[in-house]
């Protein structure tokens, strides 16, 4: 199960969030979002975790718990919309700018 977890200190490194859920059951992967340019945190994470059982009562625990001195988000992550633009896309049609 895929688990998202949300509101990390930028302190918190990827081997930090393993270690903390770890405690819960195996874990496959830990990854911290970083900015492509900056390579800075944004904040959030995911923890990959093979068993179901493990994965929700890791959800469960570390919910509303602190790391590092933020309270942390964690819930079940949600699948990925394909566009990730935020709208608009394809052709443009009708009139070309006049020069």
């Amino acid at each position: 199960m895929n688990i998202y977890v949300g509101n990390l200190s930028y302190n918190v490194t990827e081997e930090d969030l393993r270690q903390a859920f770890e405690a819960f059951g195996q874990v496959a992967s830990a990854s911290i979002i970083k900015d492509k340019f900056s390579n800075q945190s944004k904040g959030f994470g995911f923890v990959e975790m093979p068993v179901k059982e493990e994965a929700q009562a890791a959800i469960t625990g570390m919910n509303g718990k602190q790391l590092k001195g933020r309270t942390l988000n964690v819930n079940e992550a949600r699948p990925r919309s394909d566009d990730r633009r935020g709208g608009g896309g394809g052709r443009r049609t009708g009139s070309r700018p006049r020069y």
